[in-house]
């Protein structure tokens, strides 16, 4: 008698394959992947619980295996109405064969071209699934400022953290005039994660009262 032996994506089905290839990416750049893992359902569904087709088209940084690209269609977004932006190459493939409909690039989200990517209408909403706190504050800043010249007036970046605070330090909103707001954790993801709503500040709010610039001005002599 001969056993077959199946392939292991068709034993455990795609999802074990996804594990395996993101855990591989971790294992040869553990800055650049920041988690051993892939984002699980229940943080899928919080980042983007306020996105709907109103909000397209969509942004998304860092899809990975596409854990949150399926959460937008989940959320009655249309394939076509997104733009995936990735650097690692190991995820490109995939991505494509997932999302064919879907317009995914391989590039760094440090360095968007707002003109070039949407000439027409612009985004409502930016997913990000790139580890902030393991990158550059540079980067971090090339991030942010390419996003938000991408968004549309009213539009969201939706970011989530492994930390217990905004990723995003306070000095860093108040150069780019942007204000956050927890919007849930979840304790079922590995490891438990939270998610910030990134938004432009209201010119007429200023800086908060416990702001990098507010604390600055409070500290300056009064002439």
């Amino acid at each position: 008698m001969t056993m077959r032996i199946e392939p292991e994506s068709d034993r455990n089905g795609p999802e074990r394959a996804d594990r395996l290839r993101f855990f591989r990416s971790w294992l040869a750049d553990p800055k650049r992947v920041a988690s051993i893992a892939p984002s699980g359902q229940g943080l899928a569904r919080l980042i983007t619980r306020e996105i709907d087709p109103a909000s397209a088209p969509v942004l998304e940084l860092g899809p990975g295996t596409g854990v949150f690209t399926q959460a937008l269609l989940d959320r009655g977004l249309a394939e076509k109405d997104l733009t995936l932006i990735e650097f690692g190459e190991e995820f490109i493939a995939p991505l494509r064969l997932r999302f064919p409909e879907a317009r995914i690039l391989q590039a760094d989200a440090a360095r968007l071209s707002a003109p070039r990517l949407f000439p027409g209408k612009r985004p409502g909403a930016v997913v990000s699934g790139l580890p902030l706190l393991s990158l550059p504050r540079r980067k971090v800043m090339g991030i942010l400022s390419g996003a938000f010249a991408c968004l549309r007036p009213g539009g969201a970046f939706y970011q989530f953290t492994y930390g217990p605070r905004c990723p995003v330090p306070a000095a860093m909103m108040d150069r780019l005039g942007l204000r956050a707001e927890r919007i849930g954790g979840t304790l079922l993801n590995l490891p438990p994660a939270t998610v910030y709503r990134l938004t432009r500040r209201d010119p007429s709010e200023g800086a908060g009262p416990g702001s990098h610039r507010a604390k600055r001005q409070a500290a300056e002599p009064r002439r």
